[in-house]
């Protein structure tokens, strides 16, 4: 299928490793020009030699910590003097925290709301004027789970996604953009192998996940460079679960 990519500019977040990493590295080889973000520069760097070594146009690089203040519209304004125009933003940055009391402090809730939420969401709207001039558009978020195991402050933050996202989609949809969430289940990452030992990820896998298995990168990357496409047009204001089966629930 020719998802009509080539030609077209994206933002991608959070792409020094993982997630983002493996989105940026798919859109660049379906010709999209990519501008990549995050903090730890080197690894942006190396990411725009290995995606230059395939034969695609080099990334721009962006060195930045979205949690400073003004910071979202800062990296907006810089990927579009860069590439030009945006047409595609994907919103990977971002992190999940340890369970917490209810007794807990509002610093951890607003530091969770702030990075999950508060600064996709601005980041979002400092671009979004510039699809809507151009008449197209598409944002993609990575977000999560919507089954909390505990009182987890970036499920909050996520579900926060989910609902701005959905009401976002009824305002842009007749500009020709499209919003969509896609909630990972367990996507090896540093985070991941971080979080959860060897043994650990290997009972889960054989006591929850139908797949038998923690999924790759890439199987999450291929479906959100789908959603940035034209040819998924058709689709907005959705939470897809990229999980293995993980999920319960049926819708």
């Amino acid at each position: 299928m020719d998802l009509q990519l080539n030609g077209k500019t994206a933002l991608v977040t959070g792409a020094s490793m993982g997630i983002g990493h493996a989105i940026a590295r798919g859109l660049a080889a379906e010709g999209v020009r990519v501008c990549v973000v995050a903090r730890r520069r080197n690894l942006l760097d190396e990411l725009a030699a290995q995606i230059a070594s395939k034969g695609h146009p080099r990334p721009e690089v962006i060195e930045s910590d979205l949690m400073e203040e003004g910071a979202p519209e800062r990296v907006a304004n810089a990927a579009a003097k860069a590439l030009g125009r945006i047409d595609i933003l994907m919103n990977s940055a971002g992190g999940s925290q340890p369970a917490i009391g209810i007794d807990a402090g509002e610093a951890a809730w607003e530091e969770s709301m702030r990075l999950n939420f508060v600064r996709l969401r601005q980041l979002t709207h400092a671009v979004l004027p510039g699809m809507i001039e151009n008449g197209w558009g598409r944002v993609v978020n990575i977000t999560g789970k919507s089954e909390p195991e505990a009182l987890i402050t970036a499920n909050a933050a996520k579900a926060a996604i989910h609902a701005w996202a959905k009401g976002l989609s009824r305002v842009i949809g007749p500009k020709g953009i499209t919003i969509n969430s896609i909630a990972p289940g367990r996507i090896m990452s540093e985070q991941i192998r971080r979080k959860y030992s060897p043994e650990f990820r290997a009972k889960q896998s054989a006591e929850e996940i139908p797949m038998g298995r923690y999924g790759e990168p890439e199987e999450l990357a291929v479906v959100a460079v789908f959603l940035a496409s034209p040819v998924a047009g058709y689709v907005t204001g959705t939470v897809i679960p990229v999980d293995g089966g993980l999920r319960k629930y049926a819708f």
